[in-house]
């Protein structure tokens, strides 16, 4: 494991020259769901991908957003891309057979254009991400090649064996639960894309990739308030962080 977690309030003042593009991963899917895709699900009258779209299309420092989601979508997220005004939304694209043949052709795409040289990779699921986080990663990115958002984890950590007995219960001192967006060097991730070969499936996140080709990975703080849209509940738990946000509450 060469994430190293000691860098988790990583902050400085950014002297970003180069542009950063960002690769939202957004297939959706409605099997925890109810029957309803959690990108498009409604949360506070607008889609839950439009609240994600926006915490970069506002963003300064990005140039350009490549969506990459499921063939029967790309008409949906065309839409709502003009519907809403993101002009920064250079493409929407079909994606692959697992998240991270999505992320690369996401990357691949991206990175037409040249003067990308850093690249944001996101849920299109974490509608709440903050500016804060998305600066934070950039910022950290112009030093380190490869930076994740992470939060330390809260809960207490148990290893479970058979008939679910507790082997283990695991020190979470150093423990953390790991966010998007996650940042690269463009040049870096596209090696690790490069060492990584064509079977993607076994990695779990973009990071691993990296990890994978030695690597270092590094951490910013993230924010509990940054929830991947799982399940019904999480678009209520959602829209109580929205209005808390504005004020509402």
């Amino acid at each position: 494991m060469s994430t190293k977690t000691f860098e988790l309030a990583y902050t400085k003042t950014s002297d970003q020259t180069s542009s950063v593009g960002v690769i939202i991963v957004a297939a959706g899917s409605a099997s925890r769901m109810g029957g309803v895709n959690k990108i498009l699900a409604p949360l506070m009258e607008k889609p839950v991908i439009c609240h994600t779209i926006s915490a970069f299309n506002k963003n300064p420092l990005i140039s350009d957003i490549v969506l990459v989601t499921r063939e029967d979508m790309v008409l949906d997220l065309q839409k709502i891309a003009d519907e809403y005004g993101f002009l920064k939304v250079t493409d929407v694209i079909t994606g692959g057979n697992c998240r991270e043949e999505s992320v690369k052709k996401g990357f691949e795409r991206l990175t037409k254009n040249q003067n990308i040289k850093t690249v944001l990779i996101h849920d299109g699921a974490r509608p709440l991400v903050s500016e804060q986080v998305i600066n934070r990663v950039i910022n950290a990115a112009e030093e380190f090649s490869a930076v994740v958002p992470a939060v330390p984890v809260k809960d207490t950590i148990k290893k479970v064996g058979t008939l679910g007995k507790v082997t283990e219960t695991v020190d979470r001192t150093n423990l953390v639960s790991i966010q998007t967006p996650q940042g690269f060097a463009v040049e870096s991730f596209e090696t690790a894309l490069e060492k990584a070969g064509e079977d993607l499936s076994k990695f779990t996140d973009d990071a691993s990739i990296a990890e994978a080709a030695n690597i270092p990975v590094y951490t910013v703080m993230g924010d509990y308030k940054n929830i991947k849209i799982t399940t019904p509940e999480d678009i209520i738990l959602a829209k109580a962080y929205l209005k808390t946000i504005k004020g509402e509450f």
